[in-house]
């Protein structure tokens, strides 16, 4: 639906409240909302084919907002059922609600609606207590994700928890927030009062996440305090880089030995940057501590191992996967750090531009087969953006299996496998079993060889929809690859949907950054000249404390989206060459290429020009800006 905000009728009679319900009669009233944009909202939600609430098409017209609607709940406390309130907000349809009512009225014993909804699938559990949550005044919170007090966690028996599904998340002066499933529960309001005194303040949670966040608390708790460890130790030596490293958000540790020193190194936004150095003698110790941690064999000096450390101290827990590599002058060491606090995007929050979403949304996300991959080299975000992707597609009705080494994000409602080679539960033993669990969604970490690639094809010819990476340097070498994996180009043609090409860019660092002139050399490289970049907003850091002094902190994503139509295809089928193909999908399939959206977001001030250049391919000249813009909406 297209959401430009068109100007309604001026005169236009006042609606029925039975028209629109019962929240935007509040609406009206409080004059957020006037009768003419409701009415123009009402002719257009006559016409939709497919029927949604009046409250969405007001969302789409940008008239209303998700906090307004939230807000309005909340401060009038709204005696609706609340099967009524979630039909009204669009979350399940009248035919699910009237089937859960007869479900309800079939069974001898009582049970609550909201039960029936989440155990049929009507609704997930977590978007029902949301709604729980606005309506009955509550707060939300999902405890497992929280940094949990344990001393006022210990203050309760370890068995309390089993008979009494709540948690305490938090003092508030005087007052214990206690994460409760029913904050109506009279019963379990008196049981957390009598631990935790009368000042108890319920919130709303899932079952799930309380379940989850008592077994992650009883653990926390029973680790030894490396706040103990001689901090001078090789044990603490190692413990404190790992921890620097996680609070400095890099992503890679390198340890490596030169002939005069020991080198460690942080990756940083991409980029390597110095950490410390030691002296060469501390190495065996160091490798020594590293080994034992991630389970590799300590008297191997001659090969190459690699491993897994779970790291944990006080409320942080990291996943490390440890890579050792013998050189000339010792075991270089590498290890990345897996965050399990990391946080999913939203689909349309990954970067991409508006208008070539859309068309990627239409084209390839929402068809029911296909295979999408998802291409760059090693840390270009490949992962998050599948994943974003995934939580988009993830809901009651549908199956999602994945095969993945190993799992980053853990979804709820997903079935996710972390490939264990020494348990012999390999990719090829996967992808052989993944197929019976009757999944509508596949998700493969990584097209690795011809097996997953076929595995790839062949579910999709299938009917299923298949997401997965791929190491390419850009959209059209995903295609060529497979080609050249020897995979029949008919059947690249007519099971790949869309093929995205991906890079992290740094961003100038919000502290330090000004405005930017690029310079003459710049633009010559891009050809381009000094008109051509009239109105935009380069910016480039300075250089501070912030950052570091290197002008930049963070990262934000470029992407090329190639959808197959039928010029690509038939291009394909023909086995045109890689430069025929991308002008192909350039001229007749709009394409954007990294280089250009690499472009349009320097202009906007979201990297550098000089990111641009270091960082991504110069395979064809970019066209104007102003042209970029009008082809991506942006």
């Amino acid at each position: 639906m297209n959401k430009k905000k068109e100007k309604p009728a001026s005169s236009q009679a006042a609606p029925t409240v039975g028209e629109h319900g019962r929240i935007v009669s509040i609406l009206l009233s409080e004059k957020m909302l006037t009768n003419e944009q409701v009415g123009y909202a009402l002719r257009i939600h006559r016409k939709l084919t497919t029927p949604v609430p009046i409250i969405e098409v007001l969302k789409e017209l940008n008239y209303i907002s998700d906090e307004q609607i939230q807000e309005t709940i909340r401060s009038h406390r709204l005696s609706m059922r609340i099967g009524d309130l979630l039909v009204e907000l669009g979350h399940l349809s009248e035919h699910d609600l009237k089937s859960a009512f007869s479900i309800q009225a079939e069974q001898k014993i009582k049970r609550k609606l909201g039960e029936i909804l989440v155990e049929r699938s009507f609704i997930d559990e977590r978007k029902l207590i949301e709604v729980l949550s606005i309506q009955m005044g509550f707060s939300y919170v999902d405890p497992q994700f929280l940094n949990i007090d344990k001393e006022l966690f210990a203050q309760a028996p370890s068995k309390w928890y089993d008979e009494h599904p709540q948690i305490p998340v938090r003092k508030e002066g005087e007052n214990v927030v206690m994460a409760m499933i029913d904050p109506l529960d009279k019963h379990e309001q008196d049981a957390a009062k009598q631990v935790f005194g009368e000042s108890v303040v319920p919130a709303i949670a899932t079952k799930l996440s309380i379940v989850e966040a008592v077994r992650k608390t009883r653990r926390g708790s029973a680790k030894t305090d490396r706040s103990l460890v001689d901090p001078d130790s090789v044990v603490g030596i190692v413990d404190t880089i790992i921890m620097d490293a996680y609070r400095d958000n890099a992503s890679d540790v390198h340890i490596e030995p030169l002939q005069e020193r020991l080198r460690i190194r942080f990756r940083l936004d991409g980029v390597l940057l110095q950490y410390k150095d030691f002296p060469k003698e501390m190495a065996p110790a160091l490798t020594s501590r590293i080994k034992i941690m991630c389970g590799a064999d300590i008297a191997e000096k001659r090969r190459h191992q690699d491993g897994r450390i779970v790291f944990e101290v006080s409320d942080v827990q990291l996943d490390l996967r440890v890579s050792i590599y013998v050189t000339l002058y010792g075991e270089k060491i590498v290890f990345r750090l897996l965050r399990q606090e990391a946080t999913l995007l939203k689909a349309e929050e990954t970067g991409i531009s508006p208008r070539l979403f859309q068309r990627f949304r239409d084209h390839a996300l929402e068809r029911p087969s296909g295979v999408i991959l998802v291409t760059g080299p090693t840390g270009s975000g490949k992962t998050t953006t599948i994943y974003s992707f995934i939580n988009y597609l993830n809901n009651p009705m549908t199956c999602i299996v994945t095969a993945e080494e190993p799992v980053e994000y853990v979804i709820d409602g997903i079935a996710q496998c972390s490939i264990n080679p020494k348990l012999n539960v390999t990719f090829e033993e996967s992808l052989r079993h993944i197929v019976r669990q009757d999944p509508d969604i596949i998700v493969l970490g990584e097209i690795r060889d011809k097996f997953t690639a076929e595995v790839a094809v062949e579910a999709s010819l299938t009917g299923h929809k298949v997401l997965t990476t791929f190491h390419t340097e850009d959209s059209v070498g995903g295609i060529i690859r497979l080609v050249n994996m020897d995979i029949e180009t008919y059947l690249v043609a007519s099971t790949v949907t869309a093929v995205i090409g991906q890079r992290l860019l740094r961003r100038p660092c919000s502290a330090c950054a000004t405005p930017e002139k690029p310079t003459v050399g710049t633009l010559r490289r891009l050809g381009y000249g000094p008109g051509d970049v009239q109105g935009c907003e380069f910016r480039k850091g300075r250089g501070c404390p912030e950052c570091r002094y290197t002008g930049y902190k963070g990262r934000a994503a470029v992407f090329e989206i190639l959808m197959l139509d039928e010029h690509l295809r038939s291009a394909i089928i023909n086995r045109q060459p890689p430069h025929e193909i991308r002008k192909t999908s350039i001229e007749q399939s709009g394409l954007v290429t990294l280089l250009e959206d690499g472009i349009l977001k320097a202009a906007r001030g979201v990297t550098t020009l000089e990111e641009v250049l270091r960082c991504l391919p110069y395979v064809h000249r970019p066209r104007p800006i102003a042209e970029l813009k009008r082809i991506t909406g942006d």
